[in-house]
């Protein structure tokens, strides 16, 4: 019996970036963070809504968790959270731009009450 060669597959590797393409990233995220930290204090001190924000949600959130964005809002800790998620059938893990017109509407209406 011939021995038998495995070929091991690499993972693809990601393109090399230039210094100003991974500046430019690094800048982009970091004004997505400042971005969703200044919108946490505005739901937190009452200055919006988080049904005004789940029903349209500025670019630099869609990628944001739901349950991120729902603790931020006073009152709503993980139990609360969690509960109101499950109601709604939305995994913690979903992301704002993740959620189904049926889902955003469920948990906007939920909310409202």
């Amino acid at each position: 019996m011939a021995p038998t060669s495995k070929t091991v597959s690499s993972p693809p590797e990601a393109p090399e970036r230039s210094l100003d393409q991974r500046m430019d990233a690094l800048k982009r995220a970091n004004n997505i963070r400042t971005a969703r930290a200044q919108l946490k204090r505005d739901l937190k001190a009452g200055r919006t809504t988080i049904t005004e924000v789940l029903d349209a949600p500025p670019e630099y959130l869609l990628t944001a968790k739901v349950f991120d964005m729902l603790l931020a809002v006073p009152k709503y800790g993980r139990v609360k959270t969690n509960r109101i998620l499950k109601q709604c059938k939305v995994s913690p893990a979903k992301t704002i731009g993740g959620l189904s017109d049926r889902q955003r509407e469920e948990l906007v209406s939920l909310l409202q009450r």
